[in-house]
C-alpha cells in the first residue's frame, strides 16, 4: 500500500520538480552567461538551503497526502453513508467535488426513502387487500354449500354479487400497482360522459338488484376530453361507495348546470348522490388521503381507504375535479367537474 501511495505521489508532483529544476537551470544559465562567478557561488548556497526546506516540506506534504489517501480508502470501504466519512477538503476543487458527492448522496437518500415509503404503503395495502378479499370468498363458499344442500334459494344471486366484489378488489389492486406509470397509459379522446356512466351502472347492476333501494339516473349532455377506461374506473369506485354505505333510500345521478368559473372554459358537473350514512365533518378533509377510512370505514370494516385516493389521483391526471359534500345521517354528494373548452 505504501509503495502504491509513494508512486502516486511522485507521479502527481513530477511537474512541480520539473518546474523547480527548470527554474534553477535558467538562473544558472543567466549567471554563467554574464560571467557572474561570485553570483553563481552565492546562488548555490541559497539553492542548497531552498532544497533543504523543499525536502522537509515534501516529507510533510507526503505524510498529509498519505493520511488523506488512507482516509479515502477507509471511506470507500465503509458501510452506509460514505459521504459523512469524507476527509476535510484541502483546496477549492476538493471542496467542489465533496459538495457534488454530498448532493448526490442526499438525492440518493431521498429516492431510497421515497421507494421505501412506497414499498411500505404497497405492503400495507396488499396485506389489507388480502384480508378484505377473504370475506367474499368465504361468503361464496357458504352460499355454494347452501345451494348444494338445496336450502339456499337466492344463493346463485348472492354468489354472483360476491364474485363481482372479488373482481372489483382485483381490479383496484391492479390499478393501485399501475398508479405510478398511469401517465403512459392514458389515451385522451372526446367522450360523452353519460355513455361512460351508463356502462359503469350496467356493470354494477348485479349489486343494485340485490340492494333493495331506489335508483334514478337523469340523462345529461356532458362532453369531456378524457380517458374512457380510467374515468370509468373512477365512476365505478364512486358507485361502489354509494352502494356500500346506503342502507335505505336510494341513489340518484344527474348533471348540473355549467358555470363559467374557470378561464379555460365553462365547467359541467356530474353529481352522484346517495341517502346513505354520510361522512362526519371532521373526516371530510381527509377522505382523499391514502389509507384513510374514517369513522364509517371502521364501523363497516370493509373499507381499504384506497378507492377515493385512487379516484383523486386519476382525476388530477385527467384534469377533472372531484368534490364531496356530506352530512351524517343524510347522505353524500360526489360532484365531478369537467372543463368544457371554449373552443369546442
Amino acid at each position: 500500500m505504501n509503495k502504491l501511495i509513494i508512486k502516486a505521489y511522485l507521479k502527481e508532483h513530477t511537474r512541480y520538480a520539473f518546474a523547480y529544476g527548470l527554474g534553477i537551470l535558467i538562473l544558472f544559465s543567466l549567471a554563467g552567461l554574464y560571467e557572474y562567478d561570485r553570483s553563481v557561488r552565492n546562488m548555490s548556497y541559497g539553492l542548497i538551503i531552498i532544497a533543504f526546506f523543499a525536502v522537509v516540506y515534501g516529507i510533510y506534504d507526503f505524510i498529509r497526502y498519505k493520511k488523506k489517501c488512507l482516509e479515502l480508502m477507509d471511506t470507500a470501504l465503509a458501510v452506509g453513508e460514505r459521504d459523512y466519512h469524507l476527509p476535510d477538503a484541502g483546496c477549492l476543487p476538493e471542496h467542489i467535488y465533496q459538495k457534488m458527492v454530498h448532493e448526490e448522496a442526499r438525492e440518493r437518500r431521498r429516492v431510497v426513502s421515497e421507494y421505501d415509503e412506497k414499498r411500505g404503503d404497497m405492503a400495507d395495502y396488499y396485506t389489507m387487500w388480502i384480508h378484505q378479499i377473504k370475506t367474499p370468498i368465504a361468503a361464496m363458499r357458504l352460499l355454494l354449500e347452501d345451494r348444494a344442500d338445496g336450502t339456499g334459494l337466492l344463493a346463485g344471486q348472492q354468489a354472483a354479487e360476491e364474485l363481482f366484489k372479488i373482481e372489483q378488489y382485483a381490479e383496484m389492486a391492479l390499478c393501485y400497482a399501475r398508479l405510478d406509470s398511469l401517465s403512459s397509459d392514458l389515451l385522451f379522446k372526446k367522450y360523452n360522459v353519460y355513455g361512460i356512466l351508463k356502462q359503469a351502472v350496467k356493470k354494477y347492476a348485479v349489486l343494485f338488484i340485490g340492494s333493495g333501494f331506489s335508483f334514478s339516473m337523469e340523462e345529461f349532455a356532458v362532453q369531456a376530453v378524457t380517458d374512457e377506461k380510467w374515468l370509468a374506473f373512477v365512476l365505478e369506485q364512486i358507485l361502489s361507495n354509494a352502494i356500500k354505505y346506503t342502507k335505505k333510500g336510494g341513489i340518484s345521478i344527474y348533471g348540473a348546470d355549467c358555470a363559467g368559473d374557470r378561464q379555460e372554459g365553462e365547467v359541467s358537473y356530474l353529481v352522484i348522490e346517495d341517502s346513505g350514512i354520510g361522512i362526519r365533518k371532521e373526516d371530510l378533509p381527509r377522505i382523499f388521503e391514502r389509507g384513510f377510512t374514517g369513522c364509517n370505514g371502521r364501523l363497516e370494516k370493509r373499507s381499504t381507504g384506497i378507492g377515493l385516493y385512487l379516484s383523486r389521483q386519476i382525476l388530477d391526471r385527467l384534469s377533472h375535479t372531484i368534490r364531496v359534500e356530506s352530512e351524517v345521517g343524510k347522505g353524500t354528494k360526489v360532484i365531478l367537474g369537467f372543463v368544457q373548452s371554449k373552443y369546442d
